[in-house]
């Protein structure tokens, strides 16, 4: 096993299925202590990851976060936003209510935004870390019939990072953005079955009719793991000059370099 990431401390939030629970696994095994958040504990917790229970909705739960972590390790290295759902209905601007957007501008942008406020003096202070904001290839290819309002917070999501690394790099830390395509974690099935029952079709014609709207040339969703294996990358010492940088893992949908 690997242990580039040993003595470092891992904040993985959304970190207890899909993807967040596959980046937290991958930097456990690097030999970070990985510290994961969700509203409700993890039904297997293997790697013994240091969970605590938070709702990212609501605006104070950054705050109770950080200082738990601060308290319990003296320290942050590592920072995932992974936190992020597409919350919104689908059907285009007039199915969106005020309460939708604030609720997916909250989740998805706002949440990114509190964790980092309240840890980053940490990391200034220490003159090193490395934040991971998770974002979405719909950020750039917005699907407005199904993604208006959750692909403009990670749109916002990508232009923060940008600025934030701008702000940092000189302080020793590092900022980028992972974006993936579709993967299939049970969120992604869950909302295909919900295309399902509304369009009155199976799940199979469902899910093709999400592959044909997105258009992957790999021609199958990613696993969680292939996006964590490039977190545990870019948060590695390998990674040292790469900062401001939005990556892409989407089997080649986006249709442009």
């Amino acid at each position: 096993m690997e242990t580039t990431l040993k003595g470092q401390v891992a904040l993985v939030t959304g970190g207890t299925k899909g993807i967040g629970k596959a980046i937290a696994d991958k930097l456990s095994d690097k030999g970070a202590q990985v510290v994961v958040t969700a509203r409700n504990a993890p039904e297997e917790n293997t790697r013994g990851h240091h969970f605590i229970s938070a709702d990212q909705s609501d605006e104070g739960a950054a705050e109770a976060i950080s200082r738990e972590i601060i308290e319990k390790y003296g320290r942050i290295d590592i920072i995932v936003n992974n936190t992020g759902a597409n919350l919104g209905p689908g059907g285009g601007f007039a199915a969106l209510s005020d309460e939708h957007w604030y609720n997916d501008w909250q989740f998805n942008f706002l949440s990114a935004v509190q964790i980092n406020k309240t840890l980053l003096p940490t990391m200034i202070q220490q003159k090193s870390g490395v934040v991971i904001n998770i974002s979405t290839g719909a950020a750039k290819l917005p699907l407005w019939e199904m993604t208006m309002s959750y692909s403009s917070a990670k749109a916002a999501l990508n232009a923060y990072s940008k600025a934030l690394a701008n702000e940092l790099a000189p302080q020793g830390i590092r900022v980028n953005v992972v974006s993936p395509g579709v993967v299939k974690t049970q969120l992604m099935m869950d909302f295909i079955a919900q295309i399902a029952i509304s369009s009155n079709i199976s799940v199979d014609q469902a899910y093709q009719s999400v592959m044909d709207k997105v258009g992957v040339p790999a021609g199958r969703m990613a696993e969680p793991e292939e996006i964590a294996g490039l977190v545990a990358f870019l948060v590695s010492p390998e990674a040292k000059y790469i900062t401001g940088t939005n990556y892409s893992v989407d089997g080649g949908a986006l249709p442009t370099v």
